[in-house]
């Protein structure tokens, strides 16, 4: 398959203004300035039959998201076995502008297993997507797929590091520092044994420990503070304070995305996304060193002061691209600032070689954006269509096709 997309302006994520990019069989072969000058002339009637050129005039082209952090077999349970979350659909994903996602588990680690999240992950594969996982879920010790952490990593392709492991927080297994910091050293060496990222994915509760254990892990051992991604940083305004400190010890922190941040903010004190930013850059933190991820699927449970269950929502994708709307559209932050979190940051701490750039040898992920409204124009996965004119046109296998 062949693909010329035209005319787009390019964010890279950096603005490269108006440029075309040239897919060739699932990945990038070349972009640049007026390329369709070049690569029409006299190519006439065979190219027409060989090549698809889109005409992207007023629209924004990008990176495809990378979710990093997605319940894709569902989450939850805190409230009793129904309010468990279902699973996730390719076209949850795709809609959302996701064309990589990493799967894990979360507070329920034993009706949902790994060998399941493999499974999961394989089939959206195969419909379309790029996926890979964490082994583990919120306890220590880590319940993995082949008796050990460094085994999965070595031998399960999908398997790119550990998590999400629970701390400070009244679901987690309440790990001493010694079980947590000898889990970190095993994902560390069995990332670098496999070539992976080997990165600890640690689910951060409200609890008045914070992050401690990573502080000190960073100060007593010689594991760099790059093998931990804290997500739920922005959980509220306390929390975030401890996550600009390790931020500036050179951490990367990751931010959950909420679908109505300003009910969260004022129910919660949940520090919305762009706030969040605001401060990284005001506090001289690097752009490099934070992602959004939208925690997708993953139940959005409510306690009250006691810690009892009181409420339960479902985490969305959608999050993502609202997030980026928000930011953008209402806070005046650069767009190329803001796409960094969900493209270039998560791959680099990933270690995901291909992804998270629209340049030469990479795979074709694109979302096309409405400029106005940078709402969802259009999605390709791996050179693959999969969102056009705004609607789903590659469902997954038991989807209904409307």
């Amino acid at each position: 398959m062949m693909v010329l997309i035209k005319n787009a302006r390019l964010y890279n994520p950096d603005d490269q203004g108006i440029n075309d990019v040239l897919i060739v069989e699932g990945r990038i072969w070349a972009y640049g300035k007026q390329l369709h000058e070049t690569f029409l002339s006299g190519s006439g009637d065979w190219l027409n039959a060989k090549c698809e050129i889109v005409d992207a005039s007023g629209k924004i082209l990008t990176p495809g998201f990378i979710d990093s952090h997605v319940h894709l077999l569902g989450g939850g349970g805190e409230g009793g076995y129904h309010t468990r979350t279902p699973e996730i659909k390719l076209t949850d994903l795709t809609t959302a502008g996701v064309t990589t996602v990493v799967g894990c588990l979360g507070t329920d680690g034993v009706t949902r297993d790994m060998m399941s999240l493999v499974a999961k992950a394989r089939g959206l594969e195969t419909e379309g997507l790029t996926t890979y996982v964490y082994t583990g879920s919120y306890q220590i010790p880590v319940k993995t797929l082949t008796g050990g952490i460094q085994k999965d990593l070595l031998a399960i392709d999908k398997i790119i590091g550990v998590g999400e492991i629970a701390l400070s927080d009244h679901r987690s297994s309440q790990p001493t520092y010694d079980e947590f910091v000898r889990t970190v050293a095993d994902a560390r060496v069995g990332g670098m044994l496999a070539g992976k990222a080997g990165i600890v994915n640690i689910h951060l509760g409200d609890g008045a420990r914070k992050l401690d254990f990573l502080f000190k892990a960073i100060d007593e051992s010689e594991i760099p503070v790059t093998q931990y991604l804290p997500t739920h940083v922005n959980r509220n305004a306390e929390l975030f304070e401890s996550c600009i400190t390790f931020a500036k010890m050179g951490g990367t922190i990751d931010f959950t995305g909420s679908e109505d941040p300003e009910f969260w903010e004022s129910l919660d004190g949940e520090v919305r996304f762009s706030a969040g930013i605001k401060r990284l850059m005001e506090e001289g933190v690097s752009l490099d060193l934070f992602t959004l991820s939208s925690d997708a699927q993953g139940s959005l449970p409510m306690f009250n002061e006691k810690k009892e269950f009181v409420g339960l929502g479902v985490g969305s994708a959608k999050c993502l691209l609202m997030e980026i709307q928000d930011s953008v559209l209402r806070a005046d932050l650069p767009l190329e600032v803001v796409l960094r979190a969900v493209t270039t940051n998560p791959a680099r701490i990933l270690k995901l070689s291909k992804k998270g750039r629209i340049d030469e040898g990479y795979d074709a992920d694109l979302c096309l954006l409405d400029a106005a409204t940078l709402s969802i124009d259009a999605v390709m996965a791996k050179g693959k269509w999969m969102v056009r004119d705004s609607k789903p046109i590659v469902f997954g296998t038991f989807e209904k096709k409307y």
